[in-house]
């Protein structure tokens, strides 16, 4: 008998929960002359209001939900775990079970604890072990309740952070090398020495967050992390799915791209193949589409309608990513996210219909699909953007952390009945 196909929404810790002070991104956020816009705070004080939420869930009709578990919080120091976050995050999971939804938990989205940071972060080969040791712990504890793990959420952000920083360059004519050194502007230096200070590090030393700029090394580290954090977990709990997620743009190629796409569809998902053999789903996440010209990415095009991410607002991205995953990749898929930021639901309702018809399609050709979780459940904090942006199917009051669920949730909720019709109306 089939599993029952996986419909809800998604959150990630630091942008909902609040005043997670022992983080590289709370850090980041406090620090003089900022590259956030505002600060996090108490975000969308899910730590204390996750019974409300997870109820206006169930209430909806969804039977998902995808949150992450903080590792700042859970270790606040190397080593010493803090046995009362995690009864937080035990009551969290019982919350799920309790109201019908199925959680299903991510380690690492994107925060990690300032001390990670301090000595060496994300391109330093002590990370593997520190956060497969993290993710033993949480297991160890909180396993039995817990079914699908997300290892790591984007693990290619940083490339493709990398890649954008590239293309900006050849934009202005310099073509990147190893080792190429820049005279960086006095503002950027000092900028770049008062964070290296926030962890502790001298003037000139590289902050490797999770977001920063990844070298091969660091990519390399991260599948490492990844299969070491898997293998560690499933060895406690058999039972658990556990896999990754990745940032997949829908790459379409114009005239003279094919081979630029192949390209970046290889950097973006291909290379990251042979790390992902003994996992039991990958998670898709997709925003919109990418056109690619025989130079590389190409503007959105002209006239067309775009979110408040600057993003093309196109919902079909997901079901061709989703095909295209599968001609490669034989385990099932799951849609950990995709969404839009917009201050119009009835444009939100519009792109999830849409979606989720490509998503039925692809399921319906024998695509082994476990379910689909919607970016986001709440207006959060939208990292550098800080909290204009609005990905959410509830609002929430900035002043009072009031929730107001939108059109959008309901719909959602529908299409689990509605899924087994061709078409979602």
């Amino acid at each position: 008998m089939d599993k029952i196909f996986l419909l809800g929404a998604a959150t990630a810790a630091h942008q909902v929960e609040g005043n997670n002070r022992n983080s590289d991104s709370w850090a980041l956020e406090q620090m003089e002359n900022s590259s956030y816009r505002e600060p996090s705070l108490d975000a969308a004080d899910h730590y204390n209001r996750y019974e409300e939420d997870i109820r206006l869930m169930a209430e909806a009709g969804l039977n998902a939900y995808r949150f992450s578990i903080e590792w700042a919080r859970i270790e606040p120091e190397p080593g010493v775990y803090d046995d009362a976050e995690t009864e937080h995050y035990r009551r969290v999971l019982e919350c799920c079970r309790a109201n019908g939804i199925t959680p299903v938990v991510t380690m690492h989205h994107f925060s990690s604890p300032k001390w990670l940071i301090s000595q060496g972060g994300w391109e330093d080969e002590r990370t593997v072990e520190a956060f497969a040791s993290y993710c033993r712990y949480v297991v160890s504890k909180l396993g039995s309740l817990m079914e699908y793990v997300c290892t790591i959420n984007e693990a290619n952000m940083g490339l493709q952070i990398a890649a954008v920083a590239r293309d900006v360059m050849m934009k202005m004519g310099i073509t990147p090398q190893v080792g190429m050194k820049f005279e960086m502007p006095k503002e950027i230096q000092a900028k770049k020495a008062a964070e290296a200070a926030v962890f502790g590090l001298e003037a000139g030393q590289a902050v490797n967050t999770f977001l920063s700029l990844r070298s091969e090394k660091g990519d390399a580290l991260i599948m490492q992390a990844h299969e070491a954090a898997r293998d560690g977990m499933k060895e406690l709990c058999p039972h658990l799915k556990v896999g990754l997620t990745l940032s997949l743009f829908d790459l379409q190629p114009q005239a003279g791209g094919e081979e630029e796409a192949k390209k970046l569809w290889e950097e973006d998902f291909a290379h990251y193949l042979p790390h992902l053999q003994k996992d039991d789903f990958i998670g898709v996440q997709n925003y919109t589409r990418k056109l690619v010209g025989k130079e590389g990415a190409l503007p959105v095009p002209e006239g067309a309608e775009v979110t408040e991410m600057g993003y093309e607002f196109y919902p079909e991205g997901i079901g061709h990513v989703i095909r295209h995953v599968a001609e490669s990749l034989s385990i099932p898929i799951l849609v950990t996210e995709n969404g839009i930021a917009t201050k119009d639901d009835n444009k939100r309702i519009e792109y999830i219909r849409r979606a989720l018809n490509g998503v039925k399609e692809c399921k319906d050709a024998g695509i082994s699909i476990m379910g689909y979780l919607h970016w986001s459940l709440l207006d959060n904090f939208e990292w550098q953007e800080g909290f204009e942006k609005t990905f959410g199917m509830v609002a929430v009051d900035r002043a009072t952390q009031e929730r107001r669920p939108k059109p959008s949730l309901a719909f959602l909720g529908t299409c689990q009945k509605m899924f087994a019709n061709s078409i979602i109306d």
